[in-house]
Protein backbone atom coordinates (compact mmCIF):
# COMPACT_ATOMS: atom_id res chain seq x y z
CA UNK A 1 0.00 0.00 0.00
CA UNK A 2 1.04 3.77 -0.28
CA UNK A 3 -0.47 6.79 -0.18
CA UNK A 4 -0.85 9.51 -3.27
CA UNK A 5 -2.67 12.37 -4.53
CA UNK A 6 -5.33 11.92 -7.01
CA UNK A 7 -7.79 13.93 -8.74
CA UNK A 8 -11.60 13.38 -9.90
CA UNK A 9 -11.96 16.19 -11.64
CA UNK A 10 -10.29 19.02 -13.48
CA UNK A 11 -10.04 22.58 -11.57
CA UNK A 12 -8.42 24.52 -8.88
CA UNK A 13 -6.03 22.92 -6.19
CA UNK A 14 -9.11 21.88 -4.26
CA UNK A 15 -9.42 19.08 -6.40
CA UNK A 16 -6.21 17.39 -4.92
CA UNK A 17 -6.78 14.47 -2.48
CA UNK A 18 -4.38 12.00 -0.34
CA UNK A 19 -5.47 8.33 -0.62
CA UNK A 20 -4.38 5.12 0.30
CA UNK A 21 -4.22 3.29 -2.85
CA UNK A 22 -2.76 -0.58 -3.67
CA UNK A 23 0.77 -0.06 -5.34
CA UNK A 24 1.19 -4.08 -6.38
CA UNK A 25 3.94 -6.35 -7.96
CA UNK A 26 6.15 -5.16 -10.83
CA UNK A 27 5.37 -7.15 -14.35
CA UNK A 28 7.32 -7.66 -16.90
CA UNK A 29 9.84 -4.48 -17.72
CA UNK A 30 8.64 -2.74 -14.71
CA UNK A 31 9.93 -1.82 -11.22
CA UNK A 32 8.63 -0.85 -7.91
CA UNK A 33 9.75 1.94 -6.57
CA UNK A 34 9.78 3.22 -2.89
CA UNK A 35 10.00 7.24 -3.07
CA UNK A 36 12.30 8.89 -0.83
CA UNK A 37 11.52 12.92 -2.59
CA UNK A 38 9.15 13.76 -5.53
CA UNK A 39 9.50 16.60 -7.95
CA UNK A 40 7.24 19.78 -7.82
CA UNK A 41 6.81 21.15 -11.39
CA UNK A 42 4.23 23.97 -12.56
CA UNK A 43 3.52 21.62 -15.47
CA UNK A 44 1.30 19.92 -12.81
CA UNK A 45 -0.72 22.28 -12.57
CA UNK A 46 -1.19 21.75 -16.46
CA UNK A 47 -2.82 18.12 -15.84
CA UNK A 48 -5.22 19.49 -12.59
CA UNK A 49 -6.48 22.66 -14.62
CA UNK A 50 -7.62 20.66 -17.20
CA UNK A 51 -4.98 22.37 -19.97
CA UNK A 52 -3.11 19.22 -20.55
CA UNK A 53 -5.55 16.21 -21.19
CA UNK A 54 -5.72 13.41 -18.37
CA UNK A 55 -8.15 10.84 -17.54
CA UNK A 56 -9.86 11.04 -14.58
CA UNK A 57 -9.55 9.75 -12.06
CA UNK A 58 -6.13 10.30 -12.03
CA UNK A 59 -2.71 10.35 -9.91
CA UNK A 60 -0.24 13.59 -10.97
CA UNK A 61 3.41 14.36 -10.76
CA UNK A 62 5.97 12.95 -13.85
CA UNK A 63 8.94 13.46 -11.60
CA UNK A 64 10.42 11.32 -8.26
CA UNK A 65 13.96 9.53 -6.79
CA UNK A 66 13.64 6.88 -4.42
CA UNK A 67 15.22 3.37 -4.77
CA UNK A 68 14.12 0.22 -6.26
CA UNK A 69 12.70 -2.18 -4.01
CA UNK A 70 11.18 -4.81 -6.28
CA UNK A 71 11.81 -5.70 -10.30
CA UNK A 72 10.09 -7.50 -12.89
CA UNK A 73 11.07 -9.64 -15.21
CA UNK A 74 13.04 -8.57 -18.03
CA UNK A 75 14.97 -5.69 -16.23
CA UNK A 76 18.59 -5.41 -16.45
CA UNK A 77 19.16 -1.85 -16.26
CA UNK A 78 18.61 -1.60 -12.79
CA UNK A 79 18.58 -3.52 -9.60
CA UNK A 80 16.36 -4.00 -6.20
CA UNK A 81 18.55 -1.16 -3.97
CA UNK A 82 19.42 1.14 -6.42
CA UNK A 83 19.09 5.09 -6.24
CA UNK A 84 16.80 6.42 -9.17
CA UNK A 85 15.58 9.11 -10.43
CA UNK A 86 12.88 9.78 -13.58
CA UNK A 87 10.94 12.05 -15.22
CA UNK A 88 7.94 11.56 -17.61
CA UNK A 89 4.35 9.38 -17.96
CA UNK A 90 2.94 8.25 -16.58
CA UNK A 91 1.27 10.22 -14.24
CA UNK A 92 1.45 8.93 -10.34
CA UNK A 93 5.19 10.67 -9.15
CA UNK A 94 2.89 12.01 -5.84
CA UNK A 95 2.64 8.99 -3.96
CA UNK A 96 5.27 7.06 -1.49
CA UNK A 97 5.55 4.31 -3.92
CA UNK A 98 4.66 2.76 -7.64
CA UNK A 99 5.21 0.99 -10.51
CA UNK A 100 6.92 2.14 -12.64
CA UNK A 101 8.78 1.19 -16.63
CA UNK A 102 12.11 0.36 -15.88
CA UNK A 103 13.23 1.65 -19.32
CA UNK A 104 12.76 5.24 -17.88
CA UNK A 105 14.70 4.89 -15.10
CA UNK A 106 18.46 7.37 -14.63
CA UNK A 107 20.53 5.81 -11.92
CA UNK A 108 21.92 8.08 -9.42
CA UNK A 109 25.34 8.51 -8.76
CA UNK A 110 26.67 8.40 -5.45
CA UNK A 111 27.30 12.27 -5.25
CA UNK A 112 23.65 13.20 -5.75
CA UNK A 113 21.15 13.18 -3.01
CA UNK A 114 17.65 12.05 -3.54
CA UNK A 115 16.16 15.42 -2.65
CA UNK A 116 18.47 16.85 -5.14
CA UNK A 117 17.92 14.46 -7.64
CA UNK A 118 13.80 15.26 -7.55
CA UNK A 119 14.07 19.04 -7.44
CA UNK A 120 16.74 18.87 -10.94
CA UNK A 121 15.83 16.02 -12.94
CA UNK A 122 13.36 17.63 -14.91
CA UNK A 123 14.68 20.93 -14.38
CA UNK A 124 18.01 20.19 -15.21
CA UNK A 125 17.53 18.18 -18.11
CA UNK A 126 14.84 20.80 -19.21
CA UNK A 127 17.61 23.79 -19.27
CA UNK A 128 20.24 21.17 -20.26
CA UNK A 129 18.41 20.28 -23.55
CA UNK A 130 17.51 24.23 -24.27
CA UNK A 131 20.53 25.18 -24.26
CA UNK A 132 22.55 22.83 -25.60
CA UNK A 133 20.32 21.63 -28.34
CA UNK A 134 17.46 23.79 -29.67
CA UNK A 135 19.48 26.56 -31.41
CA UNK A 136 23.35 26.45 -31.79
CA UNK A 137 24.47 28.56 -29.43
CA UNK A 138 28.23 29.81 -29.04
CA UNK A 139 30.23 31.62 -26.67
CA UNK A 140 30.12 34.86 -26.52
CA UNK A 141 25.67 34.81 -27.28
CA UNK A 142 23.72 36.85 -25.38
CA UNK A 143 20.06 35.43 -24.89
CA UNK A 144 16.91 36.42 -23.24
CA UNK A 145 15.49 34.12 -20.38
CA UNK A 146 12.04 34.50 -18.63
CA UNK A 147 11.14 33.75 -15.40
CA UNK A 148 15.19 33.29 -14.57
CA UNK A 149 14.77 32.68 -10.77
CA UNK A 150 12.57 29.69 -11.42
CA UNK A 151 13.40 25.97 -11.25
CA UNK A 152 14.67 25.22 -14.31
CA UNK A 153 15.80 29.36 -14.91
CA UNK A 154 18.47 29.16 -11.73
CA UNK A 155 19.88 26.22 -13.54
CA UNK A 156 19.66 27.69 -17.22
CA UNK A 157 21.36 30.84 -16.09
CA UNK A 158 24.18 28.58 -14.01
CA UNK A 159 24.74 26.36 -17.37
CA UNK A 160 24.70 29.22 -19.42
CA UNK A 161 27.41 30.48 -17.23
CA UNK A 162 29.48 27.24 -18.07
CA UNK A 163 28.90 27.88 -21.60
CA UNK A 164 30.34 31.48 -21.50
CA UNK A 165 26.64 33.05 -22.36
CA UNK A 166 25.32 36.45 -21.45
CA UNK A 167 21.96 36.04 -20.21
CA UNK A 168 19.56 39.07 -19.86
CA UNK A 169 16.60 37.42 -16.85
CA UNK A 170 13.40 38.70 -16.54
CA UNK A 171 12.21 38.31 -12.58
CA UNK A 172 8.65 39.99 -10.96
CA UNK A 173 10.70 41.08 -8.05
CA UNK A 174 13.66 42.11 -6.48
CA UNK A 175 14.10 39.72 -4.41
CA UNK A 176 13.85 37.15 -7.61
CA UNK A 177 16.42 39.81 -9.11
CA UNK A 178 18.79 38.68 -5.93
CA UNK A 179 18.48 35.18 -7.09
CA UNK A 180 18.94 35.21 -10.18
CA UNK A 181 21.82 37.58 -10.09
CA UNK A 182 23.70 34.70 -7.38
CA UNK A 183 23.37 31.80 -10.28
CA UNK A 184 24.56 33.85 -13.54
CA UNK A 185 21.92 36.10 -14.46
CA UNK A 186 24.03 38.77 -16.06
CA UNK A 187 21.40 41.35 -16.41
CA UNK A 188 17.94 41.64 -15.14
CA UNK A 189 14.33 43.09 -16.27
CA UNK A 190 11.74 43.53 -13.98
CA UNK A 191 9.15 42.11 -16.58
CA UNK A 192 5.83 43.50 -14.59
CA UNK A 193 6.67 47.02 -14.94
CA UNK A 194 9.66 47.59 -17.62
CA UNK A 195 9.54 47.56 -21.31
CA UNK A 196 11.62 44.50 -22.07
CA UNK A 197 12.10 44.53 -25.79
CA UNK A 198 13.23 48.23 -25.04
CA UNK A 199 15.61 46.84 -22.70
CA UNK A 200 16.52 44.07 -24.59
CA UNK A 201 17.33 46.49 -27.06
CA UNK A 202 19.24 48.58 -24.75
CA UNK A 203 21.66 46.10 -23.22
CA UNK A 204 22.45 44.90 -27.00
CA UNK A 205 22.79 47.96 -28.75
CA UNK A 206 19.58 47.39 -31.18
CA UNK A 207 20.23 43.86 -32.48
CA UNK A 208 18.17 42.02 -30.17
CA UNK A 209 18.85 38.63 -28.53
CA UNK A 210 19.40 35.04 -31.25
CA UNK A 211 17.15 33.13 -28.85
CA UNK A 212 14.48 33.75 -26.01
CA UNK A 213 12.88 31.08 -23.77
CA UNK A 214 9.66 31.74 -22.42
CA UNK A 215 8.10 29.82 -19.73
CA UNK A 216 5.67 32.48 -18.84
CA UNK A 217 3.27 32.38 -21.92
CA UNK A 218 0.32 35.04 -22.42
CA UNK A 219 1.74 38.06 -20.50
CA UNK A 220 4.94 38.10 -22.12
CA UNK A 221 5.19 36.12 -25.82
CA UNK A 222 5.03 39.18 -27.28
CA UNK A 223 8.31 41.10 -26.24
CA UNK A 224 10.06 38.06 -26.95
CA UNK A 225 9.26 38.33 -30.39
CA UNK A 226 10.11 41.54 -30.08
CA UNK A 227 13.55 41.29 -28.35
CA UNK A 228 14.55 38.95 -30.88
CA UNK A 229 17.61 39.43 -33.32
CA UNK A 230 16.93 39.26 -37.10
CA UNK A 231 16.44 35.57 -38.11
CA UNK A 232 15.80 34.34 -33.55
CA UNK A 233 14.12 31.82 -32.01
CA UNK A 234 11.27 32.07 -29.73
CA UNK A 235 11.19 29.39 -27.90
CA UNK A 236 7.85 28.91 -26.28
CA UNK A 237 8.46 26.87 -22.93
CA UNK A 238 6.06 26.94 -20.82
CA UNK A 239 2.45 28.59 -19.59
CA UNK A 240 2.98 29.85 -16.34
CA UNK A 241 0.51 33.28 -17.50
CA UNK A 242 -1.59 31.43 -19.29
CA UNK A 243 -1.51 29.98 -23.07
CA UNK A 244 0.32 31.67 -25.99
CA UNK A 245 -1.83 33.04 -28.57
CA UNK A 246 -1.84 31.76 -32.44
CA UNK A 247 0.92 32.95 -33.82
CA UNK A 248 0.34 34.74 -37.41
CA UNK A 249 2.95 33.77 -39.54
CA UNK A 250 3.43 37.08 -41.49
CA UNK A 251 4.32 38.41 -37.83
CA UNK A 252 7.59 36.26 -38.37
CA UNK A 253 8.27 37.65 -41.51
CA UNK A 254 7.12 41.19 -40.39
CA UNK A 255 9.63 41.07 -37.26
CA UNK A 256 12.63 39.63 -39.16
CA UNK A 257 11.93 36.43 -40.34
CA UNK A 258 11.66 34.51 -37.20
CA UNK A 259 11.48 31.34 -35.58
CA UNK A 260 8.99 30.05 -33.11
CA UNK A 261 9.33 26.17 -31.91
CA UNK A 262 7.08 24.96 -29.00
CA UNK A 263 9.33 21.67 -27.64
CA UNK A 264 8.95 18.92 -25.06
CA UNK A 265 11.74 17.47 -22.93
CA UNK A 266 10.33 13.95 -23.91
CA UNK A 267 11.62 14.33 -27.58
CA UNK A 268 15.18 15.32 -26.64
CA UNK A 269 15.50 12.21 -24.06
CA UNK A 270 13.83 9.50 -26.22
CA UNK A 271 16.27 7.41 -26.75
CA UNK A 272 18.35 5.88 -23.89
CA UNK A 273 22.05 7.35 -25.36
CA UNK A 274 20.08 10.91 -25.28
CA UNK A 275 19.31 10.35 -21.68
CA UNK A 276 22.18 9.00 -20.57
CA UNK A 277 24.66 12.01 -22.59
CA UNK A 278 22.20 14.79 -21.10
CA UNK A 279 21.90 13.31 -17.18
CA UNK A 280 25.39 12.40 -16.97
CA UNK A 281 26.54 16.32 -18.22
CA UNK A 282 23.65 17.67 -15.85
CA UNK A 283 25.00 14.92 -13.36
CA UNK A 284 29.15 16.11 -13.67
CA UNK A 285 27.86 20.05 -12.86
CA UNK A 286 26.45 19.38 -9.69
CA UNK A 287 28.63 17.09 -8.29
CA UNK A 288 31.55 19.70 -9.13
CA UNK A 289 29.57 22.31 -7.53
CA UNK A 290 29.25 24.31 -10.93
CA UNK A 291 25.58 24.06 -11.04
CA UNK A 292 23.89 24.03 -7.10
CA UNK A 293 20.19 22.68 -6.71
CA UNK A 294 18.76 24.85 -3.65
CA UNK A 295 15.38 23.54 -2.55
CA UNK A 296 14.05 26.58 -1.86
CA UNK A 297 10.06 24.90 -0.61
CA UNK A 298 9.30 21.23 0.92
CA UNK A 299 5.99 20.09 0.91
CA UNK A 300 4.09 17.10 2.27
CA UNK A 301 2.28 15.31 0.15
CA UNK A 302 -1.08 16.58 2.58
CA UNK A 303 -0.22 20.21 1.19
CA UNK A 304 -0.28 19.44 -2.57
CA UNK A 305 -2.89 21.84 -2.65
CA UNK A 306 -1.04 24.80 -0.81
CA UNK A 307 1.89 23.70 -2.85
CA UNK A 308 0.13 23.83 -6.20
CA UNK A 309 -1.03 27.41 -4.84
CA UNK A 310 2.24 28.56 -4.22
CA UNK A 311 3.36 28.24 -7.62
CA UNK A 312 -0.39 29.47 -9.37
CA UNK A 313 0.35 32.58 -7.08
CA UNK A 314 3.96 32.85 -7.81
CA UNK A 315 4.90 32.28 -4.19
CA UNK A 316 8.02 30.02 -4.88
CA UNK A 317 11.45 30.51 -5.80
CA UNK A 318 13.68 28.15 -7.58
CA UNK A 319 12.86 24.47 -6.45
CA UNK A 320 10.25 23.10 -5.07
CA UNK A 321 9.91 19.50 -3.80
CA UNK A 322 7.74 16.74 -1.49
CA UNK A 323 9.70 14.99 1.50
CA UNK A 324 8.26 11.59 1.77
Amino acid sequence: MAKAIRFYETGGPEVLTLETVEVGEPGPGEVRIRHAAVGLNFADTYFRNGLYPAPVPCGLGVEASGVVDAIGTGVTNVAAGDRVTYTGSPLGAYSTARIMPAASLIRLPAGIACETAAAMTMRGLTAGYLLRSIVPLKSGDTILFHAAAGGVGLIACQWARELGLRVIGTVSSEAKAEVARAHGCDEIIYYGREDVAKRVRELTDGKGVPVAFDGVGKDTWQSSIDSLARRGMLVCVGTASGPFPAIDPMLLVVKGSLFVTRPALADYIATPEERATLSQELFDHVIAGRIRIEINQRYDLRAAAQAHADLEQRRTVGSSIFVI
